[in-house]
């Protein structure tokens, strides 16, 4: 997506604004698209769309999806579940998925970053390297 520099500046601006202690304040955004909306500077449209952007990959920062191939335990849940945020920080949430065509280990996706800890993986690291 091409955006001008004005519009580019302004989401940088709005997001660097809408931290309160670390984590993103939902009643700050509401505010700042409100003012942006009310004096419409330029390049505000695609300013308010990048932004739009930002915010939910910085929201993805703080979510982790755990997939195995069994359901976990609650003792593996609650534990896996504190290592991540000993990691990660204490705003983490976690979301637990069973995927049978993993057929063992883990993997872990937050935001961007994939561990790939299973057996298929490996699987197919192997079979790629014959």
């Amino acid at each position: 997506m091409k955006i001008s520099k004005d519009a580019r500046a302004l989401s940088r601006q709005l997001l660097r604004s809408s931290f309160t202690n670390g984590r993103i304040d939902q009643a700050k955004v509401k505010a700042l698209v409100a003012h942006v909306i009310a004096k419409r500077p330029r390049g505000y449209v695609g300013g308010l769309e990048n932004f739009s952007r930002m915010l939910r990959l910085e929201l993805a920062k703080r979510h982790a999806v755990v997939e195995s191939a069994e359901p976990l335990d609650t003792v593996a849940t609650h534990a896996l579940t504190e290592n991540l945020r000993a990691k990660h920080g204490d705003d983490i949430t976690t979301e637990y998925q069973t995927n049978p065509a993993l057929l063992g280990g883990l993997r872990i996706t937050l935001g961007s970053d994939v561990w790939d800890g299973t057996v298929k993986a490996r699987l197919d690291r192997l079979a790629a390297s014959l």
